[in-house]
């Protein structure tokens, strides 16, 4: 069962985005009182826990209210592979951290954060330093719906 977006309510306060990869994790921080949202780390490692110890150290340093998870999409709006791994990360922050999840439309989030790499001259951008802009835009798109009139707030997983 999936719940529709706005069946989810609002997160509020600090927030920790990720841009879900199975080698890597972009990982961005916000807030929703500022409505911005930065950069702050990619991780690199592969194995479960010790993403999420990584992940843990996050939430001790930013302690923030909830998560935002990417998930991604084909252009034509099928489901991507990738999508049932990243459901399956959200629910593990969740159960892990007691923390809501919501989640946001990543496609093309990745060639967008590239784009704009490199429009601010940024040259041989290391993959860590993608993906956590990435984050970042996955992020900054969950505030900037949060303050539209008829936002659907996210969703919380299934």
């Amino acid at each position: 069962m999936s719940p529709g977006a706005a069946d989810a309510p609002a997160l509020s306060g600090t927030l920790i985005g990720f841009d879900f990869g199975e080698k890597r994790l972009g990982v961005a921080v916000g807030e929703t009182a500022t409505r911005l949202a930065h950069p702050i780390a990619a991780i690199a490692e592969e194995a479960t826990e010790a993403r999420f110890a990584a992940i843990a150290r996050l939430v001790a340093e930013w302690h923030p209210a909830g998560f935002v998870v990417g998930l991604p999409r084909h252009r034509d709006g099928g489901e991507h592979e990738v999508a049932r791994l990243a459901g399956k990360f959200a629910r593990r922050l969740s159960a892990r951290f007691g923390l809501p999840v919501a989640f946001v439309d990543e496609t093309l989030t990745s060639a967008e954060a590239a784009a704009r790499l490199r429009e601010a001259g940024a040259r041989g951008t290391a993959k860590g330093d993608l993906d956590a802009h990435a984050a970042t835009l996955i992020l900054q798109s969950y505030l900037d719906e949060l303050h539209r009139p008829e936002s659907p707030h996210g969703r919380t997983p299934s």
